[in-house]
């Protein structure tokens, strides 16, 4: 199997949750050599720095430091998020009735809620302590269920549609109600994977938890030669493996610094403490620049008129069986490559000159990119790109990866697909002439 594709199956076994995908990065980042830098603290800056800082346990930024100062060269930016939509655990979980203990969730972003049902789901996420400290948890293995209600008791399920109430349809069944409440069996469940840690706390030690359901099947190849890659979270951690891949395979820098961003909530919309609407990028590439360019006052804005950002996502890849949904001349395929993604409205940041540049670095690493466009009389979903383009005032363009079943409990994109938009990335990393400022 190719590489690559099984590096991507590793990375999203070990990525259960955004915090899980934040500690997967960071860890090889550590490994790469790059610094851990505090928030907190006074940051020195000289060519060739490689660090990283970490905020709310989900959002990254790591950089490498070019050869010139970011206020004359500029920034190469690649961002993408951890976050994927999902159902998550209320704070109040402890559910009854009909003789079952259900926990109570809460939907998490734009999620296909009846591909929740009838799996075998598990737990992965972060409890905080009563001192304060936090610790990531994941409890491996299938401990609930949504079931469906049997067709007898709503025959025109078939015909008519499912339609599914959050509130009332959605509780996951945890165990039967006479052995124990969901409460009880939940803080079990969460101290018996924290003492596989080697961790020994008590029920009364938890504070607080960020719990998000997942789907208890791996990440694995299917069809009938291993074309395809199914997993949970396809969208986006396939392109947070990307990005990653690509920062470290870049080799030496050039002028322009090297950075990555990884945000959380981009899925709820990003207006959090660590999401693309938030100063965690701004404020990282701010203090570069000044400490790079310590006696011009104009630095940060002149890095920013300087930089590109790559915002990568997913993308909707042509279904075989709804093909009408497509505009009939943006129709990416899976196994085609990745994808340069466009709307007229600014849904997607690319413009004619960001495309260039893309189209640019795809022609030096040998591909031919995709194009979509959403159809003119459909909606036009959205990435941190016109976000981040906004709030920082950086030229952007959108690419992502090829996939179908996009923001189901399980996705699926192609085997072929995960080289070429490493690929990709690496060449953007290595692009040496930026737009021209004035364009």
């Amino acid at each position: 199997m190719l590489p690559d594709a099984q590096n991507l199956l590793e990375f999203l076994n070990q990525a259960k949750s955004p915090y899980h995908a934040s500690q997967q990065v960071t860890l090889a980042l550590k490994r790469a050599g790059y610094e851990e830098l505090d928030e907190r603290a006074r940051w020195r800056a000289e060519p060739g720095l490689r660090a990283f800082v970490q905020r709310a346990g989900a959002s990254v930024v790591a950089f490498e430091l070019g050869r010139h100062p970011p206020a004359e060269s500029g920034f190469l930016i690649v961002g993408a998020h951890t976050d994927s939509p999902n159902l998550r655990v209320k704070p109040n979980y402890h559910a009854q009735g009909a003789g079952v203990a259900s926990l109570s969730i809460e939907p998490y972003g734009g999620l296909l809620l009846h591909t929740w049902l009838d799996r075998s789901l598990c737990l992965s996420g972060r409890i905080v302590t009563t001192s304060g400290d936090v610790h990531l948890v994941d409890i491996d293995r299938p401990v609930v269920t949504i079931p469906s209600l049997a067709i007898h008791l709503q025959r025109d399920v078939n015909t008519q549609g499912l339609i599914i109430n959050p509130q009332q349809h959605l509780r996951p069944l945890i165990g039967l109600e006479p052995e124990g409440s969901a409460h009880d069996r939940l803080r079990e469940l969460l101290l018996e994977a924290l003492s596989e840690q080697g961790l020994s706390l008590e029920s009364p030690d938890i504070s607080a938890f960020d719990l998000c359901l997942r789907d208890a099947v791996e990440a694995r190849f299917e069809g009938s030669s291993g074309d395809f890659v199914a997993s949970g979270r396809i969208d986006n951690l396939v392109s947070c493996f990307a990005a990653e891949r690509a920062l470290l395979e870049a080799g030496p820098v050039g002028d322009a610094s090297r950075v990555l961003v990884l945000y959380d909530h981009e899925e709820v919309g990003s207006r959090s403490f660590s999401g693309a609407q938030s100063t965690l990028l701004g404020h990282v590439l701010d203090r570069l620049a000044q400490r790079m360019s310590p006696n011009d006052p104009e630095a940060v804005h002149r890095a920013m008129a300087a930089s590109l950002l790559l915002s990568a996502d997913m993308a909707h890849a042509v279904h075989p069986n709804f093909q009408d949904k497509h505009d009939e001349l943006h129709r990416p395929l899976l196994g085609a490559g990745p994808v340069l993604k466009s709307n007229a409205n600014q849904s997607y940041a690319t413009d004619a000159i960001s495309a260039a540049a893309l189209i640019a670095a795809a022609a030096r690493a040998n591909l031919l990119l995709q194009r979509f466009v959403t159809r003119n009389d459909m909606p036009c979903g959205s990435t941190i790109g016109p976000m981040a383009a906004a709030r920082q005032g950086i030229r952007t363009v959108d690419v992502g990866n090829p996939m179908l079943a996009m923001h189901s409990c399980r996705e699926l994109c192609a085997s072929a697909d995960i080289a070429p938009y490493v690929k990709l990335l690496t060449e953007w990393y290595r692009t040496e002439t930026l737009h021209r400022p004035h364009a």
